[in-house]
């Protein structure tokens, strides 16, 4: 007895669990006949392909199911109202049930239109893989501005405050330059008055302190 598989799924699998399940409703069997079936050709419990049914494939087909179902009820309608026993009245009723039953197969859903549905159903997941993918790269590109905008407002609060700490030193610098002008201003002004002049005897001024 071959040991039973508890890998993870492949996209194959999935698409076969798909078809079985799908067959199965479409002729009027059960889940189960359907999930012991696909267990035996993947070497997988009927438990392991129901989990698997219900809690991922079944939602990517939940429009291939509808229409499964509305087959099955084609299939299930009878063929002819009254059944007559053979002579020649049954001899006309011929005509109505290949009638039927060519229209019935005709409605029935084949193989490769359900392989045409799985495939575009694939395109459509690629599609919208291709969509999260981008996604994921914009929302890492958003995360990187962010990053460099709050690392911006940061440095400008560091040159504000920089910014302000200059303007005060040159305030400063500026009230002590005004002071020290005053400062020899005043130094001057007492210095003049200090000054005295006087004639010599050849009649010329000369400068003499207080």
């Amino acid at each position: 007895m071959s040991q039973t598989r508890q890998d993870a799924w492949s996209q194959d699998e999935d698409l076969l669990l798909a078809e079985v399940v799908l067959r199965h409703i479409r002729e009027g069997g059960t889940q189960l006949q359907a999930f012991e079936e696909v267990g035996k050709q993947l070497t997988r419990t009927a438990a392991a392909c129901g989990f698997r049914w219900n809690s991922y494939v079944r939602k990517q087909y939940k429009s291939a199911i509808d229409l499964a179902k509305k087959q099955r009820k084609r299939l299930k309608q009878p063929v002819f109202a009254n059944e007559t026993e053979a002579g020649p009245e049954n001899e006309k009723v011929k005509p109505e049930l290949t009638t039927v039953i060519e229209e019935q197969n005709k409605a029935a859903i084949t193989f490769q239109e359900v392989m045409d549905f799985l495939e575009e159903l694939h395109r459509k997941a690629e599609s919208q893989a291709i969509v999260a993918g981008e996604r994921e790269d914009f929302v890492a590109k958003i995360k990187d501005l962010e990053e460099k905008t709050y690392y911006l407002a940061a440095e400008n609060e560091r040159l504000t405050k920089n910014l302000k700490a200059i303007e005060e030193d040159y305030r400063s610098l500026i009230e002590i330059m005004e002071r020290a002008r005053k400062m020899v201003v005043l130094q001057e002004d007492d210095r003049q008055q200090k000054v005295k002049f006087q004639m010599d005897k050849n009649g010329n001024l000369e400068r003499i302190e207080k």
